[in-house]
């Protein structure tokens, strides 16, 4: 018995751009203890997708080459958060590229399972990248008087946010931006503001191709996008999380276009449709042999 998987990458094309998906792993999330609503709702909702209380929950990277840039969004959790995840460098390596090219990170949010992959043993694992957070974020994160303020068991957030920003921030690397943003062409910040303060989700384009790198808009597929009011404990300001999710997918919902999250199953790239009132469905991108195109996908 080998009991391990295949290197975890996915390849597709957007326009000239090519975005490979990166695993950086998986572990369980106990759903019913996390997800706040209606619980016997949420129970329903994970049994009729034959989960039960406890959901593995992939941690997806996105790697987009323009051609004359080469961008992460979210390097994983690297070695923070066990031996289940931090598969993120390995896979990078095993999809053709190696940390030292990534010219651009991009943080979705602050949270651990998000930017533990930045450093390793203290030192940048990107070396040559400029790392780039929304200022709410770091405002948040980075402030030793809010860590102080906050409950003991929540201070590990904050710690970790520190340690993994430190050495780009000490090297100059760290570019802080508000809100909406052009950071690179066809590349593009859009507040997403709730699940975390400066949570930010990340439009890429090209020719007339469009795919919204959403970070933690969704965490659980099978509950989440049927009753987006359901929310989660990681959430800093659920009612705004709720309002940005209902916005996100109704707007994905009409406009047709692609959606990445960094928690759907791997490889977490699909269409977003309507299915009543304020919900919706996922469907994900079929799994291909070749090179995905998502121009002859769309619905």
């Amino acid at each position: 018995m080998v009991k391990t998987q295949a290197p975890g990458f996915y390849r597709l094309m957007l326009g000239d751009f090519e975005v490979t998906v990166l695993s950086d792993g998986s572990n369980k999330l106990p759903a019913l203890k996390l997800l706040h609503g209606d619980a016997s709702e949420i129970s329903a909702a994970l049994r009729r997708s034959f989960l039960g209380e406890e959901v593995e929950t992939s941690h997806n990277g996105f790697l987009i080459n323009t051609g004359s840039k080469l961008v992460l969004i979210d390097p994983g959790a690297g070695a923070m958060l066990g031996p289940s995840t931090g598969a993120l460098i390995g896979n990078l390596r095993s999809a053709g590229y190696r940390p030292e090219q990534v010219d651009e990170i991009l943080i979705t949010h602050l949270h651990t399972d998000h930017v533990g992959g930045l450093v390793a043993n203290g030192r940048m694992v990107f070396p040559n990248a400029v790392l780039r957070i929304d200022k709410h974020d770091t405002d948040y994160w980075l402030s030793e008087a809010r860590m102080r303020a906050a409950p003991e068991d929540a201070r590990r957030f904050f710690q970790a946010a520190m340690a993994a920003v430190k050495p780009y921030s000490e090297a100059g690397r760290l570019k802080v931006f508000d809100g909406r943003t052009e950071l690179l062409a066809g590349v593009r910040a859009e507040p997403a503001y709730g699940h975390t303060p400066g949570h930010t989700a990340y439009a890429i384009e090209s020719k007339g191709e469009r795919l919204l790198v959403w970070g933690d808009v969704v965490h659980v597929a099978a509950v989440q996008f049927a009753d987006p009011s359901v929310t989660i404990g990681y959430d800093v300001d659920a009612p705004a999380a709720v309002r940005e999710r209902l916005r996100i997918l109704a707007e994905a919902a009409a406009g047709g276009y692609l959606v990445a999250g960094a928690h759907l199953p791997f490889p977490g790239i699909g269409h977003v449709l309507a299915s009543g009132e304020r919900a919706y469905a996922f469907v994900p991108l079929p799994s291909v042999g070749g090179l995905a195109s998502p121009s002859s996908m769309q619905p």
